[in-house]
This record gives C-alpha cells, sequence and structure tokens, in this order.
C-alpha cells in the first residue's frame, strides 16, 4: 500500500488545494473571491486582456469571467473597452479604485508564501522551484508531444 502522505501527485494536489482554501479565507476577509483577487493580478500583469484570454488563463467559461468583471466593474475597479480591431472584443483594464486592493492582495500573497516556506531553507526552495518548473513544462509538453506522436503514426498507416 503506499504511503500517501508521501507520493508525490498526492501533495501537490494536497498543497495546491490548501493554498485555495487559505486564499479564499484571505479573499473574504476583503469582501472579495479569490476568482476575483486573481483576476486583478492578472490585468495588474497584463492590461488589455480580453475576457475570453482571462477565461483561458483562469480554465474557466467565459462567462464566470463577465459575472466577475461586472462585480468589479459595479466596484469601479475594472472598465470593459471596446478593441478598436474587433467589436466583439471586449479590453479589460484596471481604474484607480483596484491599487488599494492590489496591495492588499500583494500583504495577503507574501504572508502566505511566508507560511507555505516556513522552515524550508532557501537551498531546498530554490530545488522545488526548479522541479516545479520542470514538472510544468513537463505537462504543457505532453499534449504536442501525442499530437506529434499521432500524426507520425496517421502518415506510417497512409
Amino acid at each position: 500500500m503506499p504511503n500517501f502522505d508521501r507520493d508525490l501527485l498526492f501533495l501537490i494536489h494536497d498543497v495546491a488545494r490548501l493554498l485555495r482554501v487559505d486564499a479564499d479565507k484571505r479573499a473574504r476577509a476583503h469582501g472579495m473571491t479569490r476568482a476575483q483577487w486573481a483576476i486583478l493580478i492578472w490585468l495588474e500583469r497584463q492590461s488589455g486582456l480580453s475576457q475570453k484570454e482571462l477565461a483561458e488563463i483562469l480554465d474557466v467559461e467565459p462567462i464566470t469571467v463577465a459575472r466577475l468583471i461586472d462585480r468589479l466593474e459595479d466596484r469601479g475597479m475594472v472598465e470593459r473597452r471596446g478593441d478598436p480591431a474587433d467589436r466583439r472584443v471586449w479590453r479589460l483594464h484596471l481604474l484607480p479604485p483596484a491599487a488599494p486592493v492590489l496591495h492588499d492582495i500583494h500583504i495577503e500573497r507574501e504572508d502566505l508564501h511566508r507560511l507555505l516556506v516556513d522552515g524550508v531553507d532557501a537551498r531546498t526552495l530554490a530545488t522545488i522551484n526548479a522541479g516545479l518548473v520542470r514538472m510544468k513544462a513537463n505537462l504543457m509538453a505532453e499534449p504536442r508531444g501525442r499530437a506529434v506522436e499521432r500524426a507520425a503514426l496517421e502518415q506510417d498507416v497512409a
């Protein structure tokens, strides 16, 4: 019987779940949701994202992003602007009232980061970061790799 306390897949899942639960509590304490915080963070990083692009980044349905943007717009934090190249697309931009909220988010993220890495030495943390970056790259490359393999097999069959 495997030791699930040491199983890499279970550990990654459990750590991610615990981070989400903690972030949810922190966001609620500020009268917001983790999803709203994520939108603000992404728009701070990359102003002018479309609702569709943001939905893809957050891995949610576009209608979900539209509703979240509605709430952020009602609070004066986000503005939809038409895309000059495509009238069907809304580009999202932060407004000044988002600044103090983003400040709070950054403080909460720093606190959560401190909590997460407490007792982990810098060398181990660097190894963990490098390993996770590699794992992410492996997972992102896998679907492309399978598509290339399928195409090669299809050519061999033809």
